[in-house]
């Protein structure tokens, strides 16, 4: 059990539920309410969203990322629009083909060295417009924090959204470590979203001490125009919808989304400065959020990943991804620095 139960370093999808967020369980776990988000508790959520963004927004609660990427996506496009991101991007290498599926949208990708796309890069796409042939560009999809671990500035964004609305086009982000990211710019949620021209915002907790439970903010009601049937036929709209609405209500109350993105993002930069003073090891991105990318040699691998579970990025290169928690302790990192020691 002891190697089950072990933290590792492979995804702060790994880690448990926060007390506090199991807490708000209990607190909304009595009696009956109303059903399928008609709750005073999802309203009261919805409330924490608006101070965060304004009054003038759209929220809406879907239980897991990739279906707030895909539903936000779906409500922006039409079937003969295309949408521009990174090849490293969540909604291109991990949501199995959902978003092309369910949008029906081509995705028109771009390499990147560091997860994060600009507009001379974007400009790669932005032709066919017009031409029947040709699958209109409509979408600029970036993610913050990049799945490289690297961080959007406000001005990067506010640039790329610059630029989709100069040419008829929307920025989404998918936000599902967003609260890594507010903590590595010591900036609020809206200075590097609405106040950067993000159209429409997947906005996570899971990978930061919630169960289950992401939301979908549109910061121009006029694209939410019907999505509540969207949400609907997408199969995410929650009967037992107080149970999001609680972890919300508890992730958005007391900083509670702050302290625990902090604290990860503080162990990754401990996992960082030891790492580096192991000369056989090679930090391959700026550390700014939870994610640690390193080539290490290949032969220690496997058996590293015996006791600390973690993914190889790119197996050609020898490297890998390590991500920290919530709950990772300094007693661990410090353990599992000691066993890459032991087995170079």
């Amino acid at each position: 059990m002891e190697a089950i139960n072990r933290r590792g370093f492979a995804s702060d999808n790994n880690s448990g539920v926060h007390p506090n967020i199991l807490k708000s369980f209990e607190q909304v776990n009595h009696g009956h309410t109303i059903a399928y988000g008609d709750d005073i508790y999802t309203q009261q959520a919805i409330t924490k969203f608006k101070e965060l963004f304004g009054d003038d927004i759209e929220v809406f609660f879907v239980f897991i990322g990739s279906a707030a990427n895909v539903l936000g996506l779906q409500s922006i496009t039409q079937r003969h629009n295309a949408i521009i991101c990174a090849d490293t991007a969540h909604i291109n290498v991990d949501e199995c083909g959902a978003p092309e599926r369910f949008t029906s949208c081509k995705l028109l990708t771009l390499a990147t060295d560091n997860g994060k796309l600009t507009v001379d890069l974007v400009k790669k796409h932005m032709h066919g417009f017009g031409f029947q042939h040709h699958a209109q560009p409509k979408v600029i999809s970036i993610s913050q924090v990049s799945e490289l671990g690297t961080v959007y500035k406000p001005s990067e964004i506010k640039v790329l959204a610059d630029y989709a609305h100069s040419n008829n086009m929307l920025l989404h982000m998918d936000g599902a470590r967003l609260a890594n990211a507010a903590v590595s710019l010591s900036m609020s949620f809206r200075e590097f979203t609405r106040d950067a021209g993000v159209d429409v915002l997947s906005f996570g907790g899971t990978k930061n001490g919630m169960m289950y439970g992401e939301a979908i903010v549109f910061f121009n009601k006029d694209l939410a125009h019907d999505f509540m049937y969207s949400r609907k036929q997408g199969l995410q709209l929650a009967s037992k919808m107080r149970y999001i609405s609680a972890q919300f209500i508890a992730y958005l109350s007391n900083n509670q989304w702050q302290t625990t993105a902090t604290h990860a993002n503080r162990m990754a930069k401990i996992l960082e400065e030891k790492v580096r003073k192991i000369e056989a090891i090679t930090i391959t991105q700026p550390v700014e959020a939870n994610a640690v990318f390193a080539i290490v040699p290949s032969h220690i691998i496997s058996m590293l990943q015996e006791e600390y579970f973690f993914y190889v990025w790119d197996e050609d290169r020898s490297e890998v991804r390590w991500m920290t928690s919530w709950d990772t302790t300094e007693d661990d990192i410090e353990k599992f620095v000691q066993k890459i020691r032991e087995l170079i």
